[in-house]
């Protein structure tokens, strides 16, 4: 399938974030920096309390970041894992905050965790949790059924540190099947891949569309530039929703004129596409 990189007007803002595509992590001891993230092409801002901010810094980047929320802006917060002295001040200085959409749970390894972090937090909130090492992996289905898990995010830079694994698609290919089906069989929404890390457009492209090819529907990226092509390769484009319409057409929307066996699959297939394309502003050909 081609993908149309070279006009990347793909509609951004007001996604909801069961579906949004690009996740842009901003160091929460930068609120120089918040402003622009929210006004960039990112589906979702997530400012960082987690690796970005050395132990030190992490107070004062907490307070940056509740004054900002408390200020009229709007993101989530990647909180410290719950082993850490951190975890709980986190949580305590962002209940409630209006602009919290959510909190991003750092280096998931169980279940507990999750639901632990869920108990400190108001009724409801989001939880994106990270999953970083072996063990995080293993306990995968544990915490997608955990109270409070939102979406899987895949933190394949940890991941590779604690494995020893590759980059390479083949050797991510597991860890990232994995999360795909995990989230499927939870019945939550696809799960969101770990960031690129380089600026050639060919690369970005390209692991955007390894994100896509692996059934992955988020990606984390570090800057609002590589948030673009994100919302390129996990969106439909305008052939694909001419197909879509067309099987529509002929099927049914409620699938009155179904034939065979294949009919039903594309149905749902072109539903979905449609939907995706009306959230995403995506329109037929011209």
């Amino acid at each position: 399938m081609e993908w149309e990189y070279g006009s990347m007007d793909i509609m951004t803002g007001l996604v909801a974030p069961e579906v949004a595509r690009s996740w842009l992590l901003v160091p929460g001891r930068s609120p120089d920096l918040f402003d622009a993230a929210a006004d960039s092409p990112a589906d979702a801002v997530v400012l960082d309390l987690e690796d970005a901010v050395p132990a030190a810094a992490k107070p004062a980047a907490r307070d940056g970041i509740v004054s900002w929320l408390r200020g009229g802006g709007k993101a989530w917060v990647r909180v410290n894992d719950a082993t850490t002295s951190f975890w709980a001040d986190d949580l305590a200085a962002l209940a409630g905050l209006p602009g919290l959409q959510g909190v991003m749970l750092a280096k998931a390894e169980s279940g507990h965790q999750v639901e632990a972090t869920a108990g400190l937090l108001p009724e409801g909130t989001h939880i994106l949790v990270l999953i970083e090492s072996a063990m995080g992996l293993e306990a995968a289905p544990e915490i997608a059924r955990a109270e409070g898990t939102f979406r899987l995010v895949f933190g394949s830079g940890d991941f590779r540190r604690d494995t020893g694994m590759s980059d390479s698609p083949m050797a991510m290919a597991y860890a990232r099947s994995r999360l795909v089906i995990t989230s499927r069989a939870a019945r939550l929404p696809g799960p969101i891949d770990g960031p690129t890390l380089s600026d050639d457009p060919e690369v970005l492209k390209r692991e955007a569309e390894l994100t896509r090819s692996m059934g992955m529907t988020g990606k984390l990226c570090m800057t609002g530039e590589r948030a673009s092509y994100a919302n390129v390769a996990l969106s439909p484009n305008s052939t694909d929703v001419d197909w879509a319409e067309g099987v529509i057409d002929r099927l049914g929307e409620d699938g009155r004129n179904v034939r065979d066996g294949s009919d039903l699959p594309n149905l749902a297939k072109a539903k979905k596409i449609t939907e995706l394309a009306r959230m995403f502003g995506i329109g037929r050909s011209r």
